[in-house]
């Protein structure tokens, strides 16, 4: 089975960078450039992780974070930041928004690649067994 990934990015040539090193690396892919966008993915087709750029133009990233684990149906979804805020503080401000992890630009894609993988085999044991 093949996992699906919403990419949340404003930045055109980054989302297009994430989107397609997530295409190379076997995942299908969904993009959103800003929350309006995200949010009508996320009802229509919950992805099986979110990459999450913190700062979408004037909107706050964290925001999708915060809503996503308001709703049942997508709290265990798992969420990745992605960001150019690489101070402690930041990254820690970001997990206290309800994100798994948090990468920082420019993006390191193994260590991404790690965190997807964790964040996927995590998941996979927080689902219900039939």
């Amino acid at each position: 089975m093949s996992h699906r990934i919403l990419v949340v990015e404003d930045n055109q040539p980054n989302r297009e960078l994430l989107c397609d090193w997530l295409e190379s690396e076997g995942f299908e892919v969904l993009s959103a450039a800003n929350l309006e966008q995200a949010f009508a993915v996320l009802q229509c087709e919950p992805p099986h992780a979110v990459l999450l750029d913190v700062q979408l133009g004037s909107e706050d990233g964290l925001a999708l974070a915060a809503w996503i684990r308001r709703k049942p149906e997508l709290r265990e979804i798992p969420i990745i930041a992605v960001t150019a805020h690489a101070m402690v503080t930041d990254h820690e401000r970001v997990l206290q928004a309800g994100c798994n992890a948090c990468v920082s630009k420019p993006v390191d894609f193994r260590a991404l690649g790690a965190q997807i993988e964790r964040w996927l085999q995590v998941a996979a044991h927080l689902q219900p067994r039939p």
